[in-house]
């Protein structure tokens, strides 16, 4: 089932879909523009992985990376569906990153890949924005690009990791005002799931709510004030964002 948390009436709710919006837990029907949507679970340490599809790679002028190229993202960079994230007016080049979060359920630490999925909650959808000016280099994002308020999105629907089966092979895209700008399928991952658990777990505690971002295909382009950005994967839903500047957020 898909589930999702949404601040309505002074609470926090969890929902479920409905043919008129959402059905909140004490069985209200609300409309989904009617709440704020959050986070679909308590976001823990966030763990994102870069260049884990060879054909982004390749975009980057990177060749294939032998070890998973990791870097970890606080809570406070989270927002949720139909939310907006800001585009600093100095950005030349922003861009969206659609990818399958992956989120923990049960602690762990030294997990063979043949356990990793044990572990394994559910899914969600994300999308993590970069600012590429603001990159200390290509190879390493630095905190500025990868760990600022707002730009990394997720949602709007946490799906049990029992309704997507083994091997987690869906398609993928993003779409900007409407137009498709990226395709993908997370069959092509670097590093697939249960080897990034058995790898990440090798050196740190997984607890529940720690999500994995498994990284992007290749077609990413850049994003402008106004841009409604749809990010989209197969059986988990569509994540809808906008960009909006400084203005908006009082800067």
């Amino acid at each position: 089932m898909k589930r999702a948390r949404v601040a309505y009436g002074g609470a926090i709710h969890e929902a479920t879909p409905h043919p008129q919006g959402l059905r909140l837990a004490d069985g209200r029907i609300v409309a989904e523009d009617a709440v704020v949507w959050l986070a679909p679970f308590e976001v823990g340490t966030i763990i994102a992985l870069g260049l884990n599809y060879a054909d982004h790679a390749k975009e980057l002028s990177f060749g294939k990376q032998e070890e998973p190229l990791v870097f970890l993202k606080s809570a406070g960079a989270v927002i949720g569906h139909r939310g907006q994230t800001r585009r600093p007016k100095d950005a030349t080049f922003m861009h969206y990153e659609c990818e399958l979060a992956v989120v923990i359920g049960a602690p762990g630490k030294q997990i063979g890949k043949a356990d990793a999925m044990r572990h394994v909650a559910g899914y969600t959808v994300a999308n993590d924005y970069a600012i590429r000016d603001y990159l200390e280099n290509w190879y390493r994002p630095n905190a500025r690009v990868k760990n600022r308020d707002g730009a990394t999105v997720l949602g709007p629907w946490f799906v049990d990791a029992a309704e997507i089966g083994t091997p987690v092979h869906l398609s993928l895209r993003t779409l900007v005002n409407g137009q498709q700008t990226q395709s993908g399928n997370t069959r092509d991952l670097v590093h697939d799931i249960p080897s990034l658990i058995e790898y990440l777990s090798g050196f740190m505690t997984l607890n529940p709510g720690d999500v994995i971002l498994t990284g992007t295909p290749e077609g990413v382009v850049n994003v402008n004030v106004g841009d409604e950005v749809v990010t989209e994967i197969e059986a988990i839903g569509c994540l809808v964002n906008t960009i909006v500047d400084d203005a908006t957020f009082g800067r």
